[in-house]
């Protein structure tokens, strides 16, 4: 079920047996095993010491990552792109009666992926959400506001590392099962990205969409090739 790379125990199965996985845990924080952020990881002791724990569940978010553990001669049943995961979790959550908070981005783009998730989950429980633009620091009052609500999971969409960094800060403070960063879900939801055509995605281009509608992403590329130079040398230690 899982597979280690580059010090990470990467989730390797189907989707299927990720909801069984996820619910098998106490509490359990879902990494999007991107590339970028797993490079962040390993640059960062803190967010490496965060995703190597016992709650961590790394899901294998992009086609760098399958490249990286086809390199490592690692097999690994799927591409599991995080928005995926999101919308498995909030069908789950509509079906179970869970309570779901919502963190990140602007407050317009929150208000209409609010609105959104509700059109397309009718009846799921959204107890509370906040926007993104906070300090990291000072977090006292959102954190007593996330508490109030009760909430069972907490997706957090302010982008990698400070969704990471948020979660890994706060979340022993915090009543909710189920965390998870999922970066740019929110703008997906609301309307103002799309994501890529399925063949796209079959075929593992969907950052090449992404960066075609957002030509800033460009910038984040480049630690694809770095993630797969140490996937590399991974291998000649093997």
């Amino acid at each position: 079920m899982y597979k280690e790379l580059l010090g990470y125990k990467i989730f390797s199965d189907n989707k299927e047996e990720l909801l069984k996985a996820i619910e098998n845990k106490k509490r359990v924080n879902i990494i999007s095993g991107n590339p970028e952020v797993l490079y962040n990881g390993i640059k960062n002791e803190f967010l490496k010491n965060s995703f190597t724990k016992e709650d961590a569940l790394i899901i294998p978010d992009g086609v760098g990552t399958l490249l990286a553990a086809k390199i490592n001669g690692i097999d690994i049943t799927e591409k599991i792109a995080g928005i995926e995961v999101m919308n498995m979790l909030l069908e789950e959550a509509r079906d179970k009666n869970l309570k779901v908070f919502l963190l990140g981005a602007k407050e317009d783009t929150l208000i209409k992926c609010e609105e959104k998730i509700k059109e397309n989950y009718d009846g799921i429980n959204i107890v509370g959400s906040n926007n993104g633009f906070f300090d990291l620091d000072n977090c006292d009052d959102l954190i007593e506001k996330i508490n109030e609500s009760k909430a069972d999971i907490l997706f957090v969409a302010m982008g990698a590392p400070r969704q990471e960094v948020f979660i890994e800060k706060y979340k022993d403070k915090l009543c909710c099962k189920i965390f998870m960063g999922v970066g740019g879900s929110f703008d997906v939801f609301a309307g103002n990205v799309n994501r890529a055509p399925q063949f796209m995605i079959n075929i593992g281009m969907e950052w090449l969409y992404r960066v075609a509608k957002e030509p800033w992403r460009i910038k984040r590329l480049g630690s694809i090739p770095k993630f797969l130079v140490l996937s590399i040398k991974e291998r000649g230690k093997r």
